[in-house]
């Protein structure tokens, strides 16, 4: 059957107030109202689409900094999730979506470049949802994240978000299947504010990154580091050895609070690289990631 998914073209990708949208489902009696109400039990057969977006060096460099990203011609490779954020955003706060998007979970990432992506580029960024499954936990779904050069795909994403509740532990979804790495490498500190320093490069303004307190109002015991930086940062790390096509997995297995300590850790393997970002007390994975070339 052909794809008849609606296509919709977004010129100016929501700020502040997508935040704000991704709250009000989640708030009592607010919850109810008709254009906030959650109604539907499927994921929406739509695709949101940013059209010529130009990469910049004044743009990357301060993602590049926080990061930990050398100066180059090119985007980081983790980078151009930051341009796909906004229609994440856009599409999770959309009335036909069938959860609140406060609280969901980020649970893995999977990023494929096929090529770097040169300064002076203009990219088209499609985002869609997918693969709506039962997990061990909940329900999990994907955002699915396909830009392009001139018609040319250079560059794919899968983001795994998770709904807790009402999962099934027998035969949900289990996620992916990553090694084990014993982390004997740096230590990195992680500083208080690193949270809404990424917000500012990242535009991911979620409340548990932010503030003890924001994120303690979300049910957690302090603010927490973005997922999304501890995998740039450990692709950073291992920038110099990976190939220009490549493809890096990531699982987020607990969160980083803020500040703290982690230690990273990476060994080579046929076709690649597996790495782990670990509590450096007791050696307990936050992250555990792979790469491996295209």
């Amino acid at each position: 059957m052909p794809d008849m998914a609606e296509t919709r073209i977004v010129d100016s990708p929501a700020g502040a107030g997508a935040m704000l949208k991704a709250v009000l489902p989640t708030v009592p009696g607010i919850n109810q109202l008709p254009g906030v109400k959650k109604t539907s039990r499927e994921l929406p057969d739509l695709v949101l689409r940013r059209e010529g977006v130009e990469i910049t060096r004044e743009a990357v460099a301060p993602y590049a900094a926080i990061a930990g990203f050398p100066t180059k011609d090119v985007a980081p490779l983790p980078y151009v999730h930051n341009l796909a954020f906004p229609l994440h955003m856009a599409l999770l706060t959309d009335q036909s979506f069938p959860f609140a998007a406060m609280g969901l979970v980020h649970l893995e990432n999977s990023i494929s470049q096929l090529r770097p992506i040169a300064f002076g580029e203009k990219v088209d960024v499609e985002v869609k949802a997918a693969n709506l499954r039962k997990s061990t936990k909940g329900k999990a779904f994907d955002m699915l994240t396909t830009v392009s050069v001139g018609g040319e795909t250079v560059w794919e994403e899968t983001s795994t978000y998770l709904r807790v509740g009402g999962g099934d532990k027998e035969n949900g979804d289990a996620g992916m299947a990553l090694s084990d790495v014993e982390a004997t490498g740096a230590i990195w500190s992680l500083p208080t504010d690193l949270g809404r320093r990424y917000a500012a490069v990242s535009g991911d303004r979620n409340p548990i990154h932010l503030y003890p307190l924001t994120a303690k109002a979300l049910g957690f015991k302090g603010h927490i580091a973005h997922g999304m930086w501890t995998m740039s940062k450990a692709v950073a790390t291992l920038e110099a050895r990976l190939p220009d096509a490549v493809r890096v997995d990531v699982a987020f297995k607990t969160p980083i609070f803020l500040p703290g300590k982690v230690r990273f850790g990476a060994v080579p393997v046929d076709g690649g690289l597996d790495f782990a970002v670990t509590n450096p007390r007791n050696g307990a994975p936050h992250v555990l990631g792979r790469t491996r070339a295209l």
